[in-house]
């Protein structure tokens, strides 16, 4: 049984990895932030964390935590001169830093595991460069090159990688799927001809976590139905 913390195990892709990771009989500590969560599993603990906070306290897990998923998002699709410079900040905020302050807090606990992992989520926007996506991928770019320095500076002992998904079924994206016709077009725009699942994307953070990844560090792994590399 491995220890597992997943900040944002409140909904979308963090919600179902959590469910999984515990039926798969591992003790996960996810974290919510407004939307209060419980669990009758007694493998699966929810706790208030909202990592604006200036200090973060991570009390409740014990000391060997054997990876880490960092899950906090945000979609704000808009033409970059009605972004103002303060909202790339509060997205940097909560996508990066926040991510920095998690990682810092818990790092020894990490190290003291034998198989530690770090997983950090991007987008498929940073590589392809879509329109409306400065703000996104200004953050999510950011965080494309601490996986990659976090994972040269822990290495050999905690392994760091990032999944940069498209557009995913989640609450966060659903603005993007509220009609069968936006559902359509989204779908045909993947050459696998479907939207992503929060399944999708949580299959392969149990694998990077496990032991069958031991040999995968400083990855941008693209989870994305074929979008970022194929023209069909």
């Amino acid at each position: 049984m491995a220890n597992y913390l997943i900040i944002g195990a409140s909904s979308g892709i963090g919600k179902k990895l959590a469910e999984q990771l515990s039926e798969s009989g591992h003790q996960v500590f996810g974290t919510y932030c407004k939307n209060e969560i419980h669990s009758q599993n007694t493998l699966l603990q929810f706790y208030p964390i909202n990592v604006l906070d200036e200090k973060i306290e991570f009390d409740f897990l014990p000391e060997i935590l054997n990876g880490v998923i960092y899950c906090p998002g945000s979609i704000n699709l808009r033409p970059f001169e009605r972004i103002k410079p303060v909202d790339f900040i509060n997205d940097y905020n909560l996508q990066v830093v926040g991510a920095i302050k998690t990682i810092q807090a818990v790092a020894q606990k990490l190290k003291n595991s034998d198989n530690a992992s770090v997983i950090l989520f991007s987008t498929v926007a940073v590589q392809m460069g879509l329109p409306f996506h400065s703000q996104v991928s200004a953050s999510k770019g950011a965080l494309e090159g601490l996986t990659k320095a976090l994972a040269a500076e822990y290495a050999p002992k905690i392994r760091v990688n990032c999944i940069a998904p498209s557009l995913t079924d989640t609450p966060l994206a659903a603005p993007l799927l509220n009609s069968e016709q936006k559902r359509d077009a989204n779908s045909e725009r993947h050459p696998l001809k479907r939207i992503g699942t929060a399944e999708d994307i949580a299959h392969m953070v149990e694998f990077l976590l496990s032991s069958k990844a031991s040999w995968i560090t400083g990855q941008i792994i693209h989870v994305d139905g074929g979008m970022s590399t194929l023209k069909v």
